[in-house]
């Protein structure tokens, strides 16, 4: 019992530093062929940061944990504005480019808006099977799934994001940057990337599982509260140290691109190689993950784009209050 706890402990190691090296090595040998620093850092860095929630959706998926999959999805997004934007305004208050007001902020609620409807099949594409049954009053349980259709038209959606990027860094002026490993530096580093990736997922996910059994906490709160802010610790070193250094887009980008990559790459992967049920429960938390970004937007749309500490303060209240609510059995995915 005590080797699961090491292991998930351990595996959140393995797990970022696993992102990191994949980062490094996959960015060094982009470079090698001319790869400019935007679009590396748009794709390679934002999949990067991403890496940790892909592996343990996959794990998750595979072994019939749906709940964990998409709590840890959902926790990982909210996180990312609440904990993550809210720490690096405090640290310094970060300016808001007009592109990230007008496109990318508008982007994340619109694919909010897509995965709503993608996991509520019940609600827009009734299915004869999941009626209510005439004795109980109640549809079965997980009506709701994300499958292989759903699956591909968030992938769909990835790659008209891609073709954004892809616009976005053609227009973007950059310098020329020399590779910083060597060829086969940068292929041990991407190949022990993936190796740590896969073990601490793996990992994770096993002592993920033991503590919602012993503590009597549902897979989708573990997914959420711990496994959701673990594999986005990577999205807080790297906004934390950006607003550190004054760069606010790579702090934002960073942000809204990897709840972007979490939901139409990992969630259409995900989905893609095992079909994920969906409990109606799961609701509360996606409408919270669809509200963090609208007051994101709310609270800098007006005087000069600029979120400020005491904004920042806010989110992180507003964040310990969810996660309180969660963990006091406030939602019924207890």
């Amino acid at each position: 019992m005590y080797l699961l706890y090491i292991q998930f402990i351990v595996g959140f190691f393995f797990l970022i530093k696993g992102a990191d090296l994949l980062v490094e090595g996959s960015s060094a040998l982009a470079k090698r062929y001319r790869i400019s620093d935007l679009v590396i850092g748009l794709t390679i860095v934002s999949a990067g940061t991403s890496a940790p929630e892909l592996v343990v959706n996959l794990i998750a998926g595979v072994q019939g944990n749906s709940d964990l999959a998409l709590g840890n999805i959902l926790g990982s997004n909210i996180a990312n504005v609440f904990l993550i934007l809210g720490v690096s305004s405090i640290i310094t208050p970060i300016i808001v480019s007009p592109n990230s007001l007008w496109k990318e902020i508008p982007m994340n609620l619109g694919v909010a808006l897509i995965l709503g409807i993608l996991l509520n099949d019940m609600f827009f594409d009734p299915n004869p099977f999941c009626h209510p049954s005439d004795t109980t009053g109640v549809a079965p349980s997980f009506c709701n799934i994300l499958g292989r259709g759903d699956s591909l038209v968030l992938l769909s959606f990835f790659m008209l994001f891609l073709l954004y990027v892809w616009k976005q860094a053609r227009e973007s002026s950059s310098h020329e940057e020399q590779a910083n490993l060597s060829w086969t530096k940068s292929i041990l580093y991407t190949l022990i990337g993936l190796a740590g990736l896969t073990i601490g997922g793996d990992w994770i996910v096993k002592g993920g599982i033991h503590i919602a059994k012993i503590s009597g906490l549902s897979e989708a709160v573990i997914g959420i509260v711990i496994i959701g802010v673990g594999t986005s610790l990577p999205e807080v070193a790297a906004s934390s140290v950006a607003a550190y250094r004054g760069k606010a887009d790579i702090a934002v980008g960073n942000v809204l691109g990897s709840n972007l990559f979490n939901i139409l790459w990992v969630l259409g992967i995900s989905g893609l190689v095992h079909p994920l049920p969906f409990r109606t429960e799961l609701n509360f938390d996606l409408i919270i993950m669809g509200l963090a970004v609208l007051i994101f937007f709310l609270f800098i749309v007006r005087k000069a784009h600029i979120l400020s500490r005491w904004k920042g303060f806010v989110f992180l209240i507003l964040y310990a209050v969810y996660i309180v609510f969660l963990l006091s059995g406030g939602n019924s995915i207890q």
